[in-house]
């Protein structure tokens, strides 16, 4: 299984997106003024109040430059500012190559020193203790930024809560393992930076939060992709996980996953290789190059070329066997995935989609297990093909680990968890779009472009589809037709999200009933779409065929 997994991802960096598809908007037309000042732990800060009267604070930093000497280092505290500091422009982003179609950034440029968060918040004093949204950004830990539109936080604002957007490392730079590196390390550890920048925010919020009008222990992760991936390991890691009090994922876990972390001596060697290649022959000469030269050089490695390590610091063993073990964060879970998180093209690749053709490429990736499949994705003519080739294709990619996440934490967690299915399509591009198609992750793909790989029409929500809607920030994305009917989703769907930040629970007034999931009981799942509603499990005999699978 991970074999696909890590196939899935790999497709995603080789098939050529053009590099821009949302056109971001700084203030979504609004125009910003001069904003209140902030005490932080480390000086004052002084941001911009939107026209919404939403305050934003962005571009502030939380540890310290991981450049030079603190390259491949935990995070390390940030120097205080004596002057008021400016926090009106989001810092620079994560090292990374231009992977996905879908990111809009508004970053100011790309650096290694990238350890920025941007706080949005309602608050008019620092005593109104709302609760807070920390959103980790997706991008296959190769990319992303905070500074994305469809993640900006002005819209949750809106609804009374305080939201946090926040860098972290990313690639190389956020989980190259070496035994020198295990060796420096206090913790005797290496690997899993961007992992731990995440928490070190996390520490950052607990600390600062307040002065925005945030109450610290009111504190919900969320993300989406890598994001949600995140969620779930700052669950499993002893270092974060009494930094929150509840989780929001979106379409991902490393649980059961082709992004499993690996033995720390199995990353070391990757680690080793690399410096060679590299020509390094010492961590100081490692450390001395250029951080495009090291891009580079890692892109070509594709996904997850660095994996996150089992160090016994950050992840003491893999995030399944805490989660078995009942030693995750004990926090209410809401979470789930989309109805068409890959196509049918990553089982069957440019093969017609035939009942032979899907056979053979089950076969070829089952052996002895493909009669199993086949017998619970069934395909008795033709025109089962592509619907069913997706959703093994989706199952496989992200849907079963997502799955295995909240069955094994409703199981050991003891607190609420919530499942959902988003299936809301895209609507058409806007004329303005020309001939361009939907590609992967959100991207477009141009007409004229011979290098690019179409795929085919969706007919289901694609993988991020749901980010706008669950963020409130339809009007960012400038590519899509939305409709009323998208605009009543995202209401729906924003709903739900925002009284689970605020109380742990996503049912309220005019909002069909969410039930959670209950030991012994039938399974309900949340489906979010136009006309949302709770409705019996119907896909699991899916997962548990791939669970009795992954476990050989």
């Amino acid at each position: 299984m991970r074999f696909l997994q890590k196939f899935c991802f790999l497709l995603l960096l080789s098939i050529h997106i053009s590099p821009l598809t949302v056109r971001a908007q700084t203030n979504n037309g609004n125009t910003a003024q001069a904003g209140s000042q902030v005490k932080t732990t480390n000086g004052m800060l002084t941001g911009t109040t939107e026209k919404s009267g939403i305050r934003a604070y962005k571009g502030i930093p939380f540890a310290a430059p991981p450049v030079g000497n603190l390259r491949w280092r935990e995070p390390h505290p940030v120097k205080n500012w004596p002057v008021i500091r400016q926090a009106t422009q989001f810092g620079p982003r994560a090292m990374q190559l231009a992977v996905f179609g879908d990111m809009g950034f508004r970053s100011n440029g790309m650096n290694e020193d990238c350890l920025y968060l941007n706080v949005w918040t309602p608050a008019k004093t620092s005593q109104e203790k709302l609760p807070v949204l920390v959103y980790f950004y997706g991008g296959g830990f190769v990319a992303g930024d905070g500074s994305e539109a469809r993640y900006d936080g002005e819209s949750m604002a809106k609804r009374g809560i305080v939201a946090v957007t926040v860098n972290y490392r990313l690639g190389v730079f956020g989980f190259l393992a070496h035994p020198e590196l295990t060796k420096e390390s206090p913790h005797k550890a290496s690997g899993n930076y961007g992992y731990m920048d995440q928490a070190e925010a996390l520490r950052w919020v607990k600390q600062n939060i307040a002065a925005f009008g945030g109450d610290p222990a009111k504190v919900t992760i969320a993300g989406e992709s890598a994001g949600s991936i995140s969620v779930s390991a700052q669950m499993a890691s002893p270092i974060s996980k009494n930094l929150f009090r509840a989780a929001i994922g979106e379409s991902g876990a490393l649980v059961n996953s082709g992004l499993d972390p690996v033995p720390l001596a199995e990353a070391e060697k990757i680690g080793t290789a690399f410096a060679a290649e590299m020509g390094a022959n010492s961590l100081a000469a490692l450390r001395a190059l250029p951080a495009q030269q090291l891009l580079d050089a890692a892109g070509k490695r594709g996904i997850p070329g660095f994996p996150a390590t089992i160090d016994g610091y950050f992840s003491p063993k893999l995030p399944a066997a805490i989660f078995a073990a009942g030693e995750q964060a004990k926090v209410p879970l809401l979470a789930g995935w989309n109805s068409e998180e890959m196509t049918y093209m990553f089982m069957l690749g440019r093969e017609n989609p035939t009942v032979e053709n899907f056979k053979k490429a089950v076969e070829k990736i089952y052996g002895a297990d493909a009669d199993e499949i086949l017998a619970v994705y069934k395909v008795n003519k033709d025109a089962d093909v592509v619907p069913v080739a997706t959703d093994l294709a989706g199952d496989r990619f992200i849907a079963y680990s997502t799955w295995k996440w909240l069955d094994l934490h409703a199981q050991t967690g003891g607190k609420p968890v919530y499942r959902y299915l988003f299936s809301r399509p895209r609507p058409a591009m806007v004329p303005a779009m020309g001939n361009a198609s939907a590609g992967l992750a959100g991207g477009v793909v141009k007409e004229n472009d011979p290098n690019a790989v179409k795929m085919p029409q969706a007919r289901g929500a694609v993988h991020a589809a749901e980010i706008e809607y669950a963020m409130g920030n339809l009007p960012y994305n400038k590519v899509y037709a939305w409709a009323p009917e998208d605009y009543k989703v995202s209401e729906t769907m924003q709903s739900y999200f925002a009284n689970f930040i605020k109380t742990g629970n996503p049912n309220g007034p005019g909002l069909p009933v969410w039930p959670l999931l209950s030991e012994g009981k039938p399974v309900q799942v949340m489906h979010l779409d136009v006309n949302s509603g709770a409705k019996p499990e119907e896909s699991s005999a899916r997962y548990q065929l791939l669970d009795k699978l992954h476990k050989k």
